[in-house]
This record gives C-alpha cells, sequence and structure tokens, in this order.
C-alpha cells in the first residue's frame, strides 16, 4: 500500500482496499451460491421424475408450491391432500409452501431452521 503521509489519503486508499475485497467476497459467496442451487436443483430434478415433473429455475418454479409439494411426497411416500392444486392467487400459492412446511414438521418431525415465515 501506498503511504502519502497524510491521514486522509491513507484512509481513501484503505477504503478502497476494502471495497476490493468486498466485491471479491461478494463474488465468491454468489458464485457459491449458484453451486448450491444447481446442485439442489439437480438433486430435486431426479426426484421429480417420478412425477413427470422438472424445476427449471428455483425463485420461480417453487414460489407456487406445487413442485414442492410433489417433492415432499416423493421423498416421504406420502400425499399431501391439503393443498391447492390450481393456486392462482398469490395467497394461494403461499398457503401450499406453508402447507408443505408444515407437514415437513408435523408428520416428518423435521425442523426448519434458517428460513423466514
Amino acid at each position: 500500500m501506498y503511504n502519502s503521509g497524510t491521514p486522509e489519503t491513507d484512509h481513501a486508499v484503505h477504503e478502497e482496499d476494502e471495497m476490493v475485497a468486498t466485491e471479491r467476497e461478494l463474488a465468491e459467496d454468489a458464485q457459491w451460491k449458484r453451486i448450491q442451487q444447481n446442485t439442489f436443483t439437480r438433486w430435486a430434478n431426479e426426484h421429480l421424475k417420478q412425477v413427470n415433473k422438472h424445476i427449471g429455475n428455483l425463485e420461480t418454479d417453487l414460489s407456487d408450491g406445487l413442485r414442492l409439494v410433489a417433492l415432499i411426497e416423493v421423498l416421504s411416500g406420502k400425499k399431501m391432500h391439503k393443498h391447492n392444486k390450481r393456486p392462482t392467487f398469490r395467497s394461494q400459492k403461499l398457503e401450499n409452501v406453508s402447507v408443505a412446511l408444515q407437514f415437513l414438521e408435523k408428520d416428518e418431525n423435521i425442523r426448519i431452521v434458517n428460513i423466514g415465515k
């Protein structure tokens, strides 16, 4: 690092170094998240093949809860009857996701952590 001798310049150089380090960490974090998403998507699609369903994009394809319900049904070997099979409204989609998560917690005794409710 260049030392100009003035506190203001030294501070500016230090801030720039911190910004570069932060950008590098964010890029590495984004790459790690992409790898995790791709790995989970491939794993889920292997199971969803059994019911002729597919996930292309986690953020959009799980949003109505139907593929999540299908995945949980395949994995658990049980049927979830209390979900909306044709959700059109946001509230119905959220209810499907909630039903799936409640099924995991109550029926399968799986603790859901680090998820916003």
